[in-house]
């Protein structure tokens, strides 16, 4: 197995390279998500766009992600890992700049695009990472986590900035900006991946099928439950607080420093999981500290906002980076984490979608984001659970098919 010291196929340098391009990768896989949240309520505004049809904007990608994780290992095994991730990195930079319209059909069309790019960047990093990095497997998880969560920040603080200063108040050009890094990384990246081969698969080890494992789907369910309630925060935590009386600059700050905390977690949850027994505690540890914190957003006082967006963007930043984590511990080869990447990331968005879907839909059926704590409540206890069983010490087991 490749590392950074001893890899047969590649040189040092070239590994290093190959590590800053899987980090700057990273960056460009949230953006999409948090630039558009902080700029919803003028883009329901400007479109006569309903809550249910905001609700269903917000939830699109995220379908998406689940769709076109499903045939990302078939199209890693045929094309290569490098040259499908250099296609992710296309779909996301076109479908962004697709905002630059600000119509309601070409934003609904971006989301598929760009949902379909982040989907296999999802899928792909994992296994690359551990692939190339298998000695250094939970400080790569936790950097591009880092940089995942960096990427979501800057899109969320810097949106309403970038339409109010730069583009004259134009939320499309603003959502249209987060192009220009996907367009940069891609130079980047495009010699490379066009350079290398692609790694011989053992027929063996993707022979056998995981849909049977229950180990498996509490791993899928982990990783839903978590994005569920993540994308929650994500899509709708700005309207809420906008709602409660904040203003939209002001909101986003709210999310963005949310987010920006779950930086910490993100780098040192992967190697405290590494040397934990198990990871049960862990994982429900951080669900009960993310219950805590999201109903404090949405209930106490807004003097007290601060302190609970830090507590969640801990909490949450530390769930995801857990999620990532189970899927290369709960895993025995790079084939099967992709195997299990690619059934936890797509079964697990599709999952996940249920949540700002049913936060958009309760709004409009109710008047208030109120009726939404009863659906954190839900989800919360079912993430518990699924990381208890997820966090067991056990590798999945893929069933051999019969000759």
């Amino acid at each position: 197995m490749p590392t950074p010291d001893s890899s047969p196929s590649l040189p040092r340098q070239r590994h290093w390279l190959l590590a800053l391009s899987l980090l700057l990768i990273a960056c460009n896989l949230r953006p999409v998500f948090g630039s558009l949240s902080v700029v919803l309520p003028e883009i329901m505004r400007d479109t006569g766009l309903s809550a249910a049809g905001a609700s269903l904007l917000t939830t699109l990608p995220i379908v998406c992600l689940g769709l076109f994780s499903a045939p990302t290992p078939w199209l890693s095994r045929r094309f290569g890992a490098e040259r499908v991730l250099l296609l992710a990195l296309l779909l996301i930079a076109a479908g962004t700049l697709m905002r630059a319209t600000g119509g309601l059909a070409w934003l609904f069309a971006s989301s598929v695009l760009a949902g379909a790019g982040i989907a296999m960047g999802n899928v792909l990093l994992p296994s690359l990472v551990k692939r190339h990095f298998a000695q250094q497997a939970a400080l790569m998880t936790g950097m591009y986590i880092f940089a995942i969560c960096i990427g979501a920040t800057t899109a969320m603080a810097a949106t309403v900035p970038l339409s109010v200063n730069w583009f004259d108040g134009s939320w499309a050009h603003a959502l249209a900006f987060w192009a220009a890094p996907a367009l940069l990384v891609l130079m980047l990246w495009a010699p490379q991946a066009l350079r290398m081969h692609s790694e011989r698969i053992d027929p063996a080890a993707r022979a056998g099928s995981l849909w049977r494992d229950a180990l498996a789907w509490q791993v899928t369910a982990f990783m839903g439950l978590q994005s569920s309630l993540a994308y929650i925060v994500i899509g709708w935590l700005a309207p809420i607080l906008r709602e409660r009386g904040l203003d939209s600059a002001m909101a986003g700050y709210v999310v963005a420093i949310s987010t920006l905390a779950q930086l910490v977690c993100s780098l040192i949850v992967p190697s405290i999981a590494a040397r934990c027994r198990d990871q049960r505690a862990l994982a429900v540890g951080q669900t009960a500290l993310g219950l805590v914190a999201l109903l404090g957003l949405i209930l106490l006082p807004l003097s007290t906002v601060w302190i609970w967006a830090v507590l969640l963007g801990c909490a949450q930043g530390g769930l995801f980076a857990l999620a990532l984590s189970l899927i290369a511990m709960r895993s025995g080869n790079a084939q099967v984490t992709a195997q299990l990447s690619a059934m936890a990331q797509g079964w697990g968005y599709i999952l996940a979608a249920c949540g700002p879907l049913l936060t958009g839909l309760l709004h409009q059926w109710t008047g208030s984001f109120t009726s939404s704590i009863w659906l954190v409540l839900l989800l919360s206890a079912a993430l518990a659970w699924s990381g208890w069983g997820a966090g067991r010490n056990l590798l999945v087991q893929p069933a051999v098919r019969p000759a």
